[in-house]
């Protein structure tokens, strides 16, 4: 349907459902545009909920973004609020390459906020900066970026500055806007839902590492899942999985003293 001039939006029910599909993602959809030397293009968005936080265990509280991150052709995006979703999407659906849109389905009721009315897009690749800040940079997308809004509130009630960035879109990425917060702030703090080992934060700090080394006054940190295959179904290992405001605090706290 994409290479016939439709512009397809493909729901997976769930993101820990998509693994069947990943070879007509990845060995397909996103090089279509490249092997046909822009003959054809692949204008397809793949809509689907991941995350944890809702008792989901091992088949419904995967984060998948690292799988697909490898992957030249593909553009990934991973809104917060509920305008940029709407933004976002249309922005998605104008492109000319596959996206995978990626929802956080614990934000889905408990985030709430105005839409505009109208037809509007947010370009992929552009970075939020949702809290100013001097003393820390944090990174951070999907629900952890409101839980790392909430403590970098709650230090600023005990006068410690934190600028939290919202990522919005994963790849491509915002790397002027991540740069130009960590030369001003000095430090930075990652934080991510999905395994630290080859997640997201490690190609940002590989990124800041190269292109923003002698900025730095501590050595950049990730706050992210551990290495497990999954998150269990039980509350208690849930919770161990999860990062929650308070250790997001603590490590802000830490960073900021370092």
């Amino acid at each position: 349907m994409a290479m016939e001039g439709l512009r397809p939006i493909a729901e997976i029910q769930f993101a820990d459902f998509i693994y069947p599909s990943f070879n007509q993602i990845v060995g397909e959809a996103a090089k279509i545009r490249y092997r046909s030397n822009g003959e054809y293009t692949c204008p397809l968005v793949i809509r689907t909920p991941y995350g944890g936080g809702v008792r989901g265990a091992l088949s419904h509280s995967v984060s998948i973004e690292a799988l697909f991150y490898h992957v030249p052709g593909l553009k990934i995006v991973a809104p917060s609020f509920p305008d940029d979703v709407k933004g976002l999407l249309n922005a998605a659906i104008d492109d000319p390459d596959p996206v995978l849109f990626l929802e956080h389905k614990k934000t889905y009721r408990l985030i709430k906020g105005e839409v505009p009315d109208g037809h509007y897009t947010i370009p992929l690749g552009k970075a939020n900066v949702r809290k100013a800040g001097t003393q820390l940079t944090v990174v951070s997308y999907g629900l952890y970026l409101h839980w790392a809004l909430e403590a970098a509130q709650r230090l600023q009630e005990e006068n410690v500055s934190v600028e939290v960035i919202d990522l919005r879109s994963i790849r491509p990425m915002d790397k002027t806007a991540i740069l130009t917060s960590v030369q001003k702030t000095r430090k930075l703090l990652i934080v991510h839902e999905d395994n630290k080992f080859g997640g997201i934060g490690a190609e940002i700090s590989a990124m800041v590492a190269e292109e923003a080394l002698f900025s730095l006054d501590s050595p950049i940190r990730r706050l992210c899942g551990p290495d497990v295959p999954s998150m269990g179904y039980a509350l208690p290992l849930e919770e161990e999985f999860m990062s929650s405001p308070a250790e997001m605090a603590d490590a802000m706290r830490a960073m900021v003293k370092f």
